[in-house]
């Protein structure tokens, strides 16, 4: 073999080297930057989120006025709606969203226990009202909602209206308990219930600043989700364990305690 064609063999051989030296350094600054913009999508999300939740709550469809707390509200700043007997040994503490698939099936699963128990004068229960679901997805049903429950409790009908709308409710994505009008009309599932106080309360929107208020006190009590169930303020609702008959028998243990 010629001096001329090892040359050319040679120069061949280094410039394919020096293109596969390229096209690795070209794909490591791909994967790099592939990196990169996956955490800055993270972080972008995180960021969204923080914003989502900061906002939640915040003057969406609710009307500005004085804070009107439902009669017979309870505890910190008037913001529970007790349900059951006061002298209970036992208090179970939700907060719920009538947005919240969450919270319908908590509902579902636990409403026959919880009645049993408080009228039973075993369990005391103190609801707290949010709009995480507004602050989400956007709408206001879970406000709408909050305040027509509110107004129920002011007719002495807040359980059976509780149970009523959850029965009914809507799916996640459709912000139907924003219209006033159905929120009345699911009133009439309650004997006594839809009145002209009811309905100018709700149409009034009476109790949405003091739905904002226990929606706000959620956040500085550092719960993020729903529902936030706690039994004489231990988180039970995390506890993959939990059944309705061993929160009986836990309530019952209290109360022979």
């Amino acid at each position: 073999m010629s001096e001329k064609n090892r040359d050319g063999k040679r120069t061949a051989r280094e410039r394919l080297a020096v293109e596969r030296e390229k096209q690795k350094a070209a794909e490591k600054r791909r994967r790099t930057l592939i990196v990169s913009a996956s955490v800055v999508c993270v972080l972008g999300l995180a960021a969204v989120i923080g914003v989502v939740a900061a906002n939640a709550g915040k003057d969406k469809g609710s009307k500005a006025g004085p804070t009107v707390a439902p009669s017979g509200a309870q505890g910190k700043d008037g913001l529970a709606i007790p349900v059951g007997k006061d002298g209970a040994k036992s208090t179970l503490t939700v907060w719920e969203d009538f947005r919240c698939p969450a919270c319908q099936a908590f509902e579902a699963a636990y409403r026959p226990t919880l009645h049993e128990l408080a009228d039973a004068g075993k369990l005391r229960i103190e609801y707290h009202l949010v709009r995480l679901i507004d602050g989400n997805l956007g709408g206001t049903g879970s406000l709408r909602a909050a305040n027509a429950a509110a107004c129920a409790q002011d007719a002495g009908k807040f359980r059976e209206y509780h149970d009523v709308l959850y029965a009914n409710q809507p799916q996640e994505s459709d912000d139907a308990f924003a219209n006033n009008d159905k929120l009345i009309e699911l009133a009439g599932k309650v004997k006594g219930l839809d009145t002209p106080a009811f309905r100018k309360c709700v149409e009034n929107g009476t109790h949405d600043s003091w739905v904002d208020k226990s929606h706000q006190a959620m956040a500085a009590a550092g719960y993020s989700s729903t529902p936030t169930v706690l039994l004489d303020g231990k988180d039970i609702y995390q506890d993959r364990t939990m059944t309705p008959a061993k929160l009986k028998e836990m309530v019952e243990s209290a109360g022979r305690g």
